[in-house]
């Protein structure tokens, strides 16, 4: 289950474990496209923490992290960030 995170909570519950948050917007295509996605994986995935963070409801975060695009993912590991993926990143991979 993927749990929706505000920039109220979103180091407490990033802190422990494996954290995968997708920053995204209601407006976004490509984060309407993605975000089945992650929903698969994270019925798949149970040792990973799934969070969603709408960019426009929660703006300090994604501007503290540097995010100029959406959609963004991120992935915390015990609340460091070892992974920050932006989608036009992957496209390009193909």
């Amino acid at each position: 289950m993927v749990e929706a995170i505000n920039d109220q909570n979103f180091e407490e519950e990033t802190k422990n474990g494996v954290a995968l948050v997708d920053f995204w917007a209601t407006w976004c295509g490509p984060c309407k496209m993605q975000s089945p996605v992650i929903d698969q994986l994270s019925e798949e995935r149970q040792d990973v923490n799934f969070y969603k963070m709408d960019v426009d409801q929660n703006q300090d975060t994604a501007k503290n992290l540097g995010i100029m695009a959406i959609p963004t993912l991120i992935v915390k590991k015990d609340g460091n960030i070892v992974c920050l993926l932006y989608t036009s990143d992957a496209a390009d991979e193909e």
